[in-house]
């Protein structure tokens, strides 16, 4: 435990949560600094009914829990399952999967699964802007034609050798000195796509840094973009792309190590879960959950929309 008596390992975060009351005002703490506010209402008058951890407005009479309004709005699984989910999640430094959370809290794989996923939703980072000196790369993530049965390849139009046909395409950058990353999952890698998110991300007259794909020609006006050959060379003084290289092997080993098979329409999440946690790298154990409780206000997830039926 730290001064303040807040957990600081995995084990104590265990102990600390296993009581749903210091759960209930833990959340509530850092959810409502100055006290809890009627999420129907906006009204700070309230009684407290201990027995059920409930609040009830003075105003509107409505009750309310410290999940609604939350990514645990509507969930069967109590704080004291949910806060230790959190915890491996944000410091899992290659992701952790649904059977091994499913084990680790004695709940099913469907449940651990869609606890994930409403955790990664807390974790997508809010839109930001870098400059200075910026890394721009694009990567594949996709299954490789050589490991597919020769049916899988003739539907997905592949062949042998593999490419990059029927992959998906993430789009990274990271600024140097803060080390921060932003990644996301773009249609294609053609011009048009990948300059229309460079120039959403990237500050003007900031020094731009990529590999020769052709896809990057025409920055030169907002930017001062320079560019390496990887066929010759991967660094020339201060221009290469390693940065952001070393961010796609820290996804694609959770990607191929924990996860095994993502499919695409879920791909944008453990980009987001992967974003935070490096973004993050800087910070604590115990500040990286706190990031994550923090931003879980505001959100909702239904199980619907994550399989894509809504």
């Amino acid at each position: 435990m730290n001064t303040k008596g807040h957990p600081t390992s995995l084990i104590e975060a265990i102990r600390y949560f296993s009581d749903p009351d210091v759960c209930t005002q833990y959340v509530a703490k850092l959810r409502w600094p100055d006290g809890p506010i009627c999420p129907a209402c906006g009204c700070t008058e309230y009684s407290y009914l201990t027995t059920r951890r409930v609040w009830k407005c003075k105003a509107c009479k409505k009750q309310y829990s410290v999940k609604v309004g939350t990514v645990f709005e509507e969930s069967r699984l109590g704080l004291d399952k949910w806060l230790p989910a959190i915890w491996l999640a944000a410091n899992s430094k290659n992701g952790i999967s649904s059977h091994e959370l499913a084990r680790a809290l004695d709940i099913t794989q469907k449940s651990a699964w869609f606890m994930l996923h409403r955790i990664r939703l807390a974790m997508k980072a809010e839109s930001m802007i870098l400059s200075g000196e910026v890394e721009v790369d694009e990567t594949f993530i996709g299954g490789k034609a050589k490991n597919m049965h020769k049916s899988v390849r003739e539907r997905k139009g592949m062949s042998k050798g593999g490419g990059s046909i029927d992959k998906t395409v993430v789009l990274g950058m990271r600024e140097r000195g803060t080390g921060k990353v932003h990644a996301q999952v773009v249609p294609n890698a053609k011009g048009d796509t990948l300059k229309h998110h460079v120039t959403e991300t990237i500050e003007a007259g900031s020094t731009v840094y990529t590999d020769q794909w052709r896809g990057y020609t025409g920055l030169e006006g907002r930017y001062d973009h320079e560019t390496i050959n990887h066929l010759e060379r991967y660094v020339e003084g201060r221009v290469h792309t390693n940065g952001i290289e070393n961010f796609w092997a820290l996804l694609k080993r959770g990607l191929n190590g924990t996860y095994v098979s993502v499919e695409p329409f879920h791909l944008f999440r453990y980009i987001d879960e992967r974003v935070f946690t490096y973004n993050l790298r800087d910070r604590s154990d115990l500040g990286r959950f706190s990031a994550v409780l923090r931003a879980v206000s505001g959100h909702r997830l239904t199980y619907a929309q994550t399989i894509g039926q809504d």
